[in-house]
């Protein structure tokens, strides 16, 4: 199985996974022959790609951290709390304990396989933002804090925290929070009061525990004390607020905006690791880079040396070294062979440079 880009689908291509429309109801089914007209449904659905079956990807396995029914039962909760929040809904107890027990469900797939580095491709199949967004930060920073050693309890926590950390959002004017162009100067200072409003909203409505409150209210902290709302640095923003900062940037950097294109794991990475000791904790960049796959299983990566090939397996503790499986030299075909850029020392010199979309079909 392998990633392929939106733009790069063709007709006749074997679909390798699932597609699910923004309602949570499959749309086509794993196996089936792609066609033009399921390359504009997916793409109006926003997604920015999907996997195929081919003989050159054959034997490529992705394990998901969570799987698919999961993921949508979590969206869905989290739109309906947060859409009844929106309009002063007074009875969202039933709600809570809803997302409650589905964080529970998410923690255990996480302890469970707490050696499966985190494949974002996975990941980004939904075309509803807000809420795939706060399922997709909660899977990542349920992740960085179990490989941090968090008690199950601070992990319980950091994932109701994670999931929730954009409610504020829903108490923005709309005309904000859907522009697809850049926030002026006064739209940013009202986009900035969402870390504030989820917070409060959380606490009095809710009675949350601080420690999930206050997480809330620190993801757009900065560890160097430019983040707000109170700009605190180093050890004053609380350790579950530092990790969801750090995949709440990734997983916005990942992602198609109105106003730009998803970055590729790979540069978002690069800009997680620039941002250690400034913006983020060199501890949870740490444990970013230990779970977080920059190039995930199943893309195509160009190499130093003009070769090109298809990621089939992650090193957590080498992560930009993976093992990879050759199937073209420039612009010509080649016999598959396998590359281990991390275990093989002949392999020493040559490093990946990009991301690769262009392929020879």
């Amino acid at each position: 199985m392998r990633f392929i880009a939106i733009e790069h689908v063709k007709t006749g291509m074997i679909l390798g996974r699932k597609v699910i429309g923004n309602r949570g109801q499959l749309l086509l089914n794993y196996g089936a022959k792609i066609e033009n007209f399921y390359i504009e449904k997916i793409k109006q659905l926003g997604y920015i790609g999907i996997y195929i079956e081919d003989d050159l990807s054959e034997g490529i396995e992705i394990n998901e951290v969570i799987g698919e029914d999961l993921r949508n039962k979590s969206i869905d909760s989290i739109k309906a709390f947060c859409h009844k929040a929106e309009i002063g809904h007074g009875f969202l107890q039933k709600d809570i304990a809803n997302i409650a027990f589905l964080v529970n469900e998410m923690l255990d797939k996480i302890l469970s396989e707490k050696n499966i580095m985190v494949n974002m491709m996975d990941l980004k199949i939904f075309d509803d933002y807000t809420f795939s967004h706060s399922v997709n930060v909660g899977v990542l920073s349920m992740s960085l804090g179990a490989f941090m050693n968090l008690k199950r309890e601070s992990l319980y926590q950091l994932g109701l925290a994670s999931v929730m950390h954009d409610l504020g959002k829903v108490f923005i004017p709309k005309d904000i929070l859907n522009k697809a162009s850049k926030l002026n100067d006064f739209e940013y200072v009202i986009m900035k009061t969402h870390s504030e409003k989820g917070h409060e909203h959380l606490q009095n409505s809710f009675k949350f525990p601080l420690e999930i409150t206050t997480a809330v209210l620190d993801h757009h902290e900065r560890y160097d004390g430019t983040g707000y709302p109170n700009q605190k640095k180093g050890n004053e923003i609380s350790k579950l607020g530092e990790i969801i900062a750090v995949t709440d940037v990734f997983d916005a950097l990942t992602s198609d905006r109105p106003y730009r294109k998803a970055m590729v794991p790979s540069d978002a990475t690069e800009y997680i690791m620039a941002g250690c000791n400034t913006q983020f904790s060199e501890q949870s960049v740490k444990a970013f880079l230990n779970k977080i796959a920059p190039y995930p299983l199943g893309t195509l990566v160009k190499l130093s040396n003009g070769l090109i090939g298809i990621v089939m397996e992650n090193y957590s503790d080498c992560c930009l070294r993976p093992k990879i499986r050759i199937v073209q030299n420039g612009n010509e075909r080649v016999t598959p062979y396998v590359m281990d850029l991390k275990n093989n020392f002949n392999y020493l010199k040559i490093t990946i440079l990009e991301a690769y979309n262009s392929f020879v079909e």
